[in-house]
């Protein structure tokens, strides 16, 4: 990369891209210059509101993508588009940052690896949960040997209600209704790509998943995927699980999802817990370590959810100007799609489900 900043370009403005534009906006390496929605008033909208009114704005993708004057691209799309908008990127030479999960199925992921891997521009499958504060600690201590070898990894996915959540528009919520366009169910499938993306940076590549989701309403009569259960089976006789709890009036302390995120990793010296993730139950330790007949926690770590879509993508920028590794590579990103695959083929068989390949 040259000293210039990185000319970013959003494919998609919906509610999360404001949490994808707070590094970009401020990183001096970075700048935004165009947005790209099929409501090129709300794209307008967003410029205006990120500060960057003087961006181009565009509805059409395909013109979008042949300007030269955007570096990288930010893709930001239901599920079932994400396939057809990153192979165009990369067919046009650009940088590409493609919201999880990379795509719908394995095959669609292989083509995507192989279109990445024969580009000479850099590629990388966004997610966010792994550059979350208390979880850059928590695995800095397991690394340092703090509960020595991790055997077990517990996590709790606990949606609910909250008074103080930001709006989640109507648009955002009915494609995620629709399985042949976000592919799976809103807990397990797409927000379960953060867990699926903890349980694989914490334990690596799980050899069997066995897992049954169930199904419920929201209060607004919105499908869930809950109450549900995965389990993962890993080399050397470690194990973990996924449970996804719909509590409809848990009251929740957030400013972004009505969700809190628990998790808990046990080694054969101690334990270690990571507290609030979307949100908040109660003001738990971000980190807390039980190591012999002691426990520890660690108060001074960031906890506010945007943090990680903060980290993310400022280790992407770093990345591109030091000639390091994006994360999630292409092929990563295909891993934690097989393990959210599998758990949605293991419920509809009601088999385990060998993950290999």
């Amino acid at each position: 990369m040259t000293n210039q900043p990185i000319r970013v370009g959003f494919v998609g403005t919906g509610r999360i891209s404001d949490l994808h534009a707070i590094e970009y906006r401020q990183n001096p390496h970075a700048r935004i210059v165009g947005l790209c929605d099929r409501d090129a008033a709300l794209a307008k909208g967003r410029a205006e509101a990120w500060g960057v009114g003087e961006a181009f704005v565009s509805d059409d993708i395909d013109a979008f993508l042949a300007r030269p004057d955007i570096d990288l691209v930010e893709i930001l799309l239901p599920h079932h588009l994400h396939m057809d908008a990153a192979e165009k990127a990369i067919d046009a030479g650009k940088i590409v940052s493609l919201q999880k999960p990379m795509c719908m199925s394995l095959e669609e992921a292989d083509r995507l690896v192989a279109a990445a891997d024969a580009s000479e521009r850099p590629f990388k499958v966004f997610e966010n949960f792994i550059f979350y504060p208390p979880v850059i600690r928590a695995k800095q201590l397991i690394d340092e040997g703090a509960i020595g070898e991790p055997l077990s990894i517990r996590i709790k996915s606990n949606p609910g209600t909250s008074s103080t959540a930001w709006n989640v528009p109507k648009g955002a919520t009915a494609w995620r209704q629709n399985k042949s366009e976000a592919g799976g169910g809103p807990l397990v499938f797409d927000d379960g790509h953060h867990k699926f993306a903890l349980a694989w940076h914490f334990m690596g590549n799980p050899e069997e998943v066995h897992a049954f989701i169930g199904s419920t309403r929201d209060r607004d009569g919105a499908y869930l995927d809950a109450q549900s259960i995965i389990s993962f089976r890993f080399p050397q006789n470690r194990i973990g699980n996924l449970e996804v709890v719909y509590s409809p009036e848990l009251e929740i302390d957030t400013r972004h999802y009505a969700q809190d995120d628990r998790v808990e990793i046990t080694g054969s010296k101690g334990v270690i817990w990571i507290n609030c993730g979307h949100g908040r139950l109660g003001n738990p330790p971000p980190v807390a370590l039980y190591r012999d007949g002691r426990m520890t926690e660690y108060l001074d770590v960031a906890t506010g959810w945007e943090q990680s879509f903060v980290l993310s993508t400022r280790h992407y920028i770093e990345a591109l100007n030091n000639n390091g590794k994006p994360v999630l590579t292409a092929d990563e990103g295909r891993q934690v799609l097989r393990f959210a695959l599998a758990a949605e083929e293991s419920a509809r068989t009601g088999r385990p489900v060998a993950v290999n390949g």
